[in-house]
C-alpha cells in the first residue's frame, strides 16, 4: 500500500469512528446517561451467570487494559515497527505519544459528558470516575491497534495469528467491563469508537509525515532500487 492508499485508509475510518462516536455521544448525553439499548439485559446476564473461575479469569485479564502493561506492549510495537534502531526509537516515542495523548483526551471526554455508571452492588471489581466512554476498553483497543498496525508493517503474512490474537485480547478487555459490572455495554462501545478514531489520527498523521524509508522494508525486494535486478 503506497502513502497516499495508507492516508486515505486511515483518514477514512478515522472519520468514520469519530462520526459513529458522535452520534452514541449524543443518544448517551440527550438520554441523561440512562441505560441503552442492550445495555441492561447484558448487565443482568452478566450478574447472573459468574462462577469463581470466569471472575478470576475476567478480573485478571481486565487488569492487563490498565497500568503499566499497555506502555510496555506500545513500546513493543515502537520496536516491531522500526526497521533500524533510529525507527525503532522514533517508533515507541510516537507509539507512547499516541497512547498517552489518547488517554488524555479519553478522559477528559468522560469528565464533560459525566455518565454514571452501573449500580454499584452489580460491580465485582474496582472502579472509578464517569463511565463513558470505557477507559480500559480504550487503552488496550488503541494498544491493541497499534501492535496491529506494527504487525502489519513488517510482517504483513507471518503476523496474521498474532494480530488477530492481539485483536482478540482488546475486544475481551472490554467485554469484561461490563462482565464484571462497572460499566454498561454502550461505554464499551464507545471506547472502542474512541480507539479507533484516535488510531485513525495518528496513522494519518504518521502516514502523511513519516518519510517513505519509514514506512517501507529497505530488505524487500520491490524495494530495491530498479538498476540493481539489471546488475551484471
Amino acid at each position: 500500500m503506497n502513502r497516499r492508499d495508507a492516508t486515505g485508509l486511515a483518514c477514512s475510518a478515522g472519520l468514520g469512528a469519530w462520526t459513529a462516536l458522535g452520534v452514541l455521544t449524543m443518544v448517551v448525553v440527550g438520554g441523561d446517561g440512562a441505560p441503552l439499548w442492550l445495555d441492561d439485559g447484558l448487565l443482568s446476564w452478566s450478574v447472573g451467570h459468574r462462577p469463581d473461575a470466569a471472575l478470576a479469569l475476567a478480573r485478571g485479564l481486565t487488569a492487563t487494559g490498565t497500568g503499566v502493561i499497555p506502555y510496555v506492549l506500545a513500546v513493543l510495537a515502537g520496536v516491531v515497527a522500526g526497521r533500524t534502531l533510529r525507527h525503532r526509537l522514533f517508533a515507541v516515542a510516537l507509539c507512547l505519544a499516541c497512547l498517552g495523548s489518547g488517554q488524555a483526551l479519553r478522559y477528559g471526554a468522560m469528565e464533560l459528558i459525566h455518565r454514571a455508571r452501573p449500580p454499584r452492588d452489580d460491580w465485582t471489581t474496582h472502579a472509578s470516575g464517569w463511565a463513558f466512554p470505557s477507559g480500559h476498553t480504550t487503552t488496550a483497543a488503541l494498544t491493541a491497534g497499534l501492535l496491529i498496525v506494527a504487525l502489519s508493517l513488517r510482517a504483513p503474512r507471518g503476523g496474521t495469528a498474532l494480530s488477530v490474537a492481539v485483536g482478540c485480547w482488546g475486544l475481551l478487555v472490554g467485554l469484561t467491563r461490563v462482565y464484571l459490572g462497572v460499566h454498561w455495554f454502550t461505554d464499551v462501545v464507545g471506547g472502542w469508537l474512541f480507539a479507533f478514531g484516535w488510531l485513525g489520527v495518528c496513522l494519518c498523521a504518521a502516514a502523511q509525515w513519516l518519510p517513505a524509508s519509514f514506512l517501507s522494508d529497505s530488505t524487500h525486494p520491490a524495494a530495491r532500487p530498479a538498476e540493481e535486478d539489471h546488475a551484471p
